[in-house]
């Protein structure tokens, strides 16, 4: 190995993996993280969920779902928390609104 190629090899050796997930799975981790949460549940006062939809980003970058029950939409958001070293990607929830 050329001497001049030795900085570009330390940093591409020494910089964390980061393992990536299709959008299928990573959409059904964001859904499992939702649907896990204790304070969504409360939220929709444990009445049964007619559909979750993903509606869109806010502008800190955090994507917005939206949770359908007969009386309540719901907006959460999910913040992404990389891992720290090799792993996946996890996110924290945020509830948006409420519903009264």
């Amino acid at each position: 190995m050329k001497l001049a190629y030795l900085p570009i090899a330390l940093i591409i050796l020494t910089s964390p993996a980061h393992a990536a997930l299709s959008g299928f799975y990573d959409s059904g981790e964001q859904i499992g993280t939702i649907l896990a949460d204790a304070n969504v549940a409360d939220a929709l006062r444990q009445a049964p969920i007619g559909a979750i939809t993903n509606s869109g980003t806010r502008s800190d970058g955090a994507m917005e779902w939206e949770i359908r029950t007969q009386e309540c939409d719901l907006i959460v958001y999910l913040k992404s928390v990389p891992p720290q070293g090799v792993g996946k990607t996890t996110y924290e929830v945020e509830i948006g609104n409420s519903c009264e």
